[in-house]
């Protein structure tokens, strides 16, 4: 086996594993929401959403996005294969994720009369908010757990943390919701994030590190980048939920509130159950880049592999979602959403220039170029608001998928023009043809479902979805021989018998 054919392997492998991983998590949150809305109902149903929305913004501002930053330190640290140093990054990271959950937790304390006011409308809610300022802490002692085994490439390790964590959540929720209702929500709510965090530390633990002594001066000179780039990373998380919130005011105020639980479903169908793949991808490839993002011949190497797993595994999935798209609606939701039908043929477009931008994209953060990651989302965040504004002003839902599209194709030439000119990141060759032979069939597709008419449709949009799932084949067995993997598997299979 070839150094390369074991990297797309080293890729793909990952990619199953987490995407397993985020669809058992998707069917444990469709379970959960299920058993809320008959045990508890939508007053329930909005307090917790309430509780968690509220939670996770004093989080965002006062945790520094040191789940996310940290990755980074951990893998560079990994990749010197230096003990001492991959220990003294790991205990930096361990002590400034106290500090900040201990933030989180004392400003929800303090705040908690003004949040319940602020939330509720009334202060009724005070004491509860007191007794949930502790789950600050427990998550950000999760994050940084997980960015531990991101960092150091514990796949299996991060996968049964998320699994576990995720079962175990509704296994302890569900009963509480049943013997005591509403009253039952803050304590599940806590013992959740608790049973996560000693999971997360559980798993952490099993990773060996060398003993060291870290003075507080360095706590805080090693922490600096962390911190740096995690506040970044913060910002400009806030600024898409800002931008979420702009747009659904909007919407609700040309098209009503029905308009806004359209759109609302139709980007969960593209963000949530296509976008699992990029979230699969993630959690392998961000710390793999961060670790060779001082050599540019190995960066560009692991950008394009990575860029050419990601089309060839969302190229057939998306021509699916073109051809079944109102099938695939009806089954999530109800015959009264096939309205956004249109909005997600357009969109399904744009995610193959997400998905080359995603990839390109993460070397900001590989870098740790923090101001140059803050000014590149800010500027993207700007004018996708407008085009979403402009988009649903002319066209309605459709245009929102259209700027969609044109958003994610401005945003890959902007992440592609500055990578190129600060990086000198550059496309290989075998990337031209696998995107535009894919993208080509995509858009016949698109033409297909939306100019033909019942069964002609599905007969050469079936043809298609052929068509493209045959040719990443191909790609694939090119890229980490097939029939090899498969007369392994079979062996395996075989010797255990």
């Amino acid at each position: 086996m070839t150094e390369q054919q074991s990297s797309y392997r080293q890729i793909l492998k990952a990619t199953s594993i987490f995407g397993g991983v985020q669809a058992f998590k998707i069917l444990i949150a469709i379970i959960n929401s299920k058993a809320i809305a008959l045990l508890l109902g939508p007053a329930g149903m909005g307090i917790i959403g309430l509780f968690n929305s509220t939670i996770g913004l004093i989080g965002g501002l006062t945790n520094f996005g040191l789940g996310t930053s940290a990755v980074k330190d951990v893998a560079a640290a990994n990749a010197t294969g230096n003990d001492s140093r991959i220990a003294t990054i790991v205990k930096v990271l361990r002590r400034w994720v106290w500090i900040t959950g201990l933030l989180g937790a004392l400003v929800t304390l303090v705040l908690s009369p003004w949040l319940s006011q602020l939330t509720f409308g009334n202060r009724n809610y005070t004491v509860a908010f007191i007794w949930l300022s502790i789950t600050l802490l427990f998550q950000q002692i999760s994050s940084g757990q997980l960015a531990l085994l991101q960092g150091m490439r514990k796949l299996k390790h991060l996968a049964k943390a998320s699994i576990t964590g995720s079962f175990l959540g509704l296994i302890i929720s569900v009963p509480i919701y049943y013997f005591f209702r509403i009253n039952g929500i803050v304590p599940a709510i806590i013992l959740s994030s608790l049973t996560t965090m000693l999971l997360s530390w559980y798993f952490a633990g099993k990773v060996e590190l060398q003993p060291v002594v870290v003075s507080n001066t360095r706590t805080i000179a090693e922490g600096r980048a962390m911190l740096k780039m995690g506040f970044s990373i913060s910002i400009t998380g806030l600024f898409v939920l800002g931008v979420a919130y702009i747009v659904r005011i909007y919407i609700n105020h040309l098209g009503g509130v029905a308009q806004v639980g359209l759109y609302n479903a139709g980007f969960m169908i593209i963000n949530t159950y296509v976008g699992l793949v990029f979230t699969a991808m993630a959690t392998d490839y961000y710390p793999r880049l961060a670790g060779v993002a001082n050599d540019v011949s190995k960066t560009n190497t692991t950008i394009n592999q990575q860029i050419e797993i990601a089309i060839i595994i969302l190229a057939p999935i998306l021509t699916i979602f073109l051809v079944f798209i109102n099938w695939i609606v009806i089954l999530l939701y109800s015959n009264q959403f096939i309205e956004i039908s249109g909005m997600i043929h357009w969109a399904a477009l744009g995610m193959f220039f997400k998905a080359i931008s995603w990839a390109i994209a993460f070397l900001f953060l590989a870098k740790g170029a923090s101001k140059l990651f803050f000014w590149n989302e800010l500027f993207a965040n700007i004018y996708m608001l407008i085009l979403n504004l402009l988009g649903y002003k002319f066209l309605g839902l459709d245009g929102l998928g259209i700027s969609f599209l044109v958003g994610y194709f401005l945003y890959f030439l902007q992440v592609y023009l500055v990578t190129k000119v600060k990086y000198s990141f550059l496309f290989e060759k075998g990337i031209y043809s696998l995107f535009f032979i894919q993208f080509f069939i995509a858009i016949v597709c698109f033409l297909v479902v939306k100019k033909l008419n019942i069964p002609s449709n599905f007969i050469f949009g079936i043809a298609l979805i052929i068509i493209s799932t045959l040719f990443s084949m191909k790609e694939l067995d090119t890229k980490i021989g097939l029939n090899v993997v498969y007369n392994r598997l079979k062996n395996k299979f075989f010797k255990k018998r």
